[in-house]
């Protein structure tokens, strides 16, 4: 029996990062006394895979490997957001790990396969290719998590991560039972046209439903199914709480997208009353929870759970523009939780990790410009206008509105005001107090350009937010 050729072309971009992650492991071996081979390496692999992505843009949708993977305008703009935080993550990990002894290629390695994984997921098409891409960055995420062999605090976190992970894969691997038994298929596209026949009132579908609402909660660490959130951002070496906190969640969007809405959209009716529960949840336990916080990267973990909470209030809307809503948040959140990690690893220093509210005391004394990229980033998180986040967080809320249910947009701005108090919590302390450390702060010139881009970049994006927006919706509207 033959079987025909795959068109690789779609895939060449997962490929080439693939290649090139092997390609690092053995360049690393001829030279090791030339660490900073890695790095570059690493970066040209992410410039090259953006270069591929947006020569082979797509403008309709495409498969190939029997249907198992899909070319389409959100893959692509799914992945050139991928290739963006990660180059500013390794970026702001390189001094980080050197001083801390971690500076190894398996480091750039583990995140480049992590890439893929999240790459994959973006362009599934097929419950396996789904799983397996979720499995490759999971399971690169528990090493990274550990990387720091001599800290008993991420051997911990890894330790949590991992077990609390494998029993979410458990669950979401149940689900997809459950929907193959009942469609007798593992192609999305399949699935959704079966259940389209099948009805909505299907109570085995909505069991298994459950399952698949549960797993996606936990990979997105929504309440009450953040229980490792905090520890593995407190625990993970910051280098590594960056990875975790920014680019999975934007493929945990690509998770939402494939499975809720690609194959389960006729579900709607009971999913969405699941987000919603799981919405409210997120906001109030992150937003109040996050005010007790001393230690910057628990706070910033409670803030994450807020903000998949909002999050959620665009997917909750059930229609093409909510869906573009939800998009453009997560985006948002992701450069906004890239900037705030930025600036801990840089106040960060040899045998010091700037990990208390109190180490950012005082920081305009010590640093007027970099106090200024950290009050952007905390007022863009708060949604103060008129900084990018105030327009996100806008437009989830408008799309729960569309949807009737003002009672939860009024929630949302509640939450809002409340989680308000411990972003400016942190500007005080950095205008109104004084400085305990006066140490100078030192990092290389890649990083320094970087996060000041990615601070400014929260405001000076506002006269092109609507391109932004729009270029979400047009991914959207796209999705097959």
């Amino acid at each position: 029996m033959t079987y025909p050729i795959p068109n690789l072309l779609p895939a060449l971009p997962e490929i080439w990062v693939l290649g090139m992650a092997c390609v690092i492991l053995i360049v690393d071996l001829y030279a090791k006394p030339h660490r900073l081979v890695a790095y570059l390496l690493c970066q040209g692999t992410l410039v090259g895979a953006a270069l591929l992505t947006l020569t082979g843009w797509s403008t309709g949708t495409e498969t190939t490997f029997n249907n198992t993977f899909v070319h389409d305008r959100l893959s692509d703009l799914l992945k050139l957001t991928f290739y963006l935080i990660m180059f500013c993550v390794f970026a702001y990990s390189r001094e980080y790990i050197r001083e801390r002894g971690m500076y190894r290629a398996e480091y750039f390695v583990l995140g480049l396969f992590g890439l893929v994984g999240m790459m994959v997921m973006a362009s599934a098409n097929h419950l396996l290719t789904l799983y397996l891409g979720l499995e490759l960055l999971s399971l690169c995420l528990y090493a990274m998590v550990a990387f720091q062999r001599d800290s008993s605090q991420a051997t911990e976190a890894a330790m949590k991560y991992f077990v609390l992970g494998a029993v979410s894969s458990g669950m979401l691997l149940y689900g997809m039972s459950i929907l193959y038994g009942l469609t007798g298929s593992l192609e999305i596209g399949v699935i959704k046209q079966t259940i389209a026949g099948a009805g909505s009132e299907n109570v085995a579908l909505t069991f298994g439903l459950v399952f698949i609402v549960v797993a996606i909660a936990f990979k997105f660490g929504i309440v009450p199914f953040h229980m490792w959130v905090p520890d593995v951002y407190h625990g993970a070496p910051t280098s590594v709480t960056v990875y975790v906190g920014t680019a999975p969640k934007v493929a945990a969007f690509a998770l939402v997208m494939r499975l809720l809405v690609g194959g389960l959209e006729d579900l709607a009716v009971s999913w969405r009353e699941m987000l919603v529960i799981l919405s409210v949840l997120s906001m109030g336990l992150g937003n109040i929870v996050a005010i007790a916080q001393t230690n910057i990267k628990r706070m910033l973990a409670y803030s994450s759970v807020s903000h998949m909470g909002f999050f959620l209030l665009g997917v909750i809307n059930a229609t093409p523009n909510g869906y573009g809503s939800a998009l453009f948040y997560v985006i948002v959140y992701a450069v906004m939780s890239l900037g705030a990690f930025g600036m801990v690893i840089l106040l960060s220093r040899t045998g010091f990790e700037a990990e208390r509210l109190d180490d950012f005391k005082g920081l305009n004394q010590r640093s007027p410009w970099y106090a200024m990229i950290m009050l952007l980033l905390m007022f863009s998180m708060a949604g103060v206008p008129p900084t990018v986040g105030f327009y996100a967080k806008l437009l989830v809320i408008q799309s729960v509105i569309q949807a009737n249910m003002i009672w939860l947009a009024v929630i949302a701005v509640l939450f809002a005001v409340i989680g308000a108090y411990y972003y400016l919590r942190i500007v005080r302390l950095m205008y109104f107090e004084d400085a305990e450390d006066q140490s100078p702060i030192i990092a290389g010139t890649d990083m320094r350009v970087l996060l000041g881009i990615n601070g400014l970049a929260l405001l000076l994006i506002i006269p092109w937010v609507g391109v932004v927006i729009d270029l979400c919706g047009k991914a959207i509207q796209g999705l097959s």
